[in-house]
């Protein structure tokens, strides 16, 4: 029977993910790694949940998921806000959980990638990776770091001969999440859900959701004029519900 660890998947993206891999008969455990405890109304029997903060020094707790095959990511925060408006640990911590955490994590649990054996492993990155986002600085600078670390450790896995990759999950906004501070509804994240596990086992390197009915047009847009999608980008962001809470 096969294992999988989601990494922040006690709420949002992640809780769902994990529900639907607990749903497949060929799974019989789904590890849940999070700060965070599992509402009671999303229990599920496969569910085996560790307590762990992810800018904790220590990561020995990998130890525990050896049995693992399959391993998605979804950890991350983040706030809209001017930068002059952040303090410093919120940098330092942004870049803890959004980008060392995840390097840290896919580190210990190479040896996986590079083996003949199938590895499915996913990481939520953010569109705000692949363009400049004004009032999401710092967050959009640590899922930059991160797709450039992707690119490159793929590349790495494809000239060594591994047949594995890193899946770089890169979507706009997700309703039915708590990162904005809301509740999460399974019910919204269901359908993104599946089609991020379809990209996984296809064991594709990248997942932008609604890429040709939105963001193929705004990378489009930031490739021709930066500046000037940025201060699109800016002004939306500013008329925005999110940036009101």
């Amino acid at each position: 029977m096969r294992r999988a660890l989601i990494v922040g998947g006690a709420n949002g993206i992640g809780l769902s993910i994990a529900t639907h891999i607990a749903q497949r008969d060929d799974y019989d455990r789904v590890y849940i790694l999070d700060k965070s405890a599992i509402e009671s109304r999303y229990h599920n029997e496969k569910f085996v949940h560790h307590t762990f903060d992810l800018l904790s020094e220590d990561y020995s707790i990998l130890n525990k998921f050896e049995d693992i095959d399959t391993l998605m990511i979804t950890a991350g925060f983040g706030r809209l806000a001017h930068f002059a408006d952040v303090d410093e640990q919120y940098i330092i911590d942004s870049f803890g959980v959004n980008t060392t955490a995840v390097i840290r994590i896919i580190h210990h649990f190479y040896y996986k990638l590079q083996s003949s054996k199938d590895f499915y492993c996913g990481v939520m990155g953010s569109i705000s990776g692949f363009i400049s986002s004004p009032l999401f600085a710092v967050y959009g600078a640590s899922k930059a770091a991160l797709k450039i670390f992707i690119e490159s450790v793929n590349v790495e896995l494809e000239m060594t001969g591994s047949k594995n990759r890193i899946l770089n999950i890169s979507p706009g906004s997700i309703r039915g999440t708590s990162f904005y501070n809301g509740a999460t509804d399974l019910s919204l994240t269901s359908a993104i859900a599946s089609d991020i596990i379809e990209h996984l086992y296809a064991k594709d390197d990248l997942f932008i959701p609604q890429y040709e009915e939105i963001f193929k047009d705004v990378l489009a847009r930031y490739h021709n004029d930066f500046r000037a999608e940025g201060r699109h980008s800016y002004e939306y962001k500013m008329q925005s519900d999110r940036m009101k809470k």
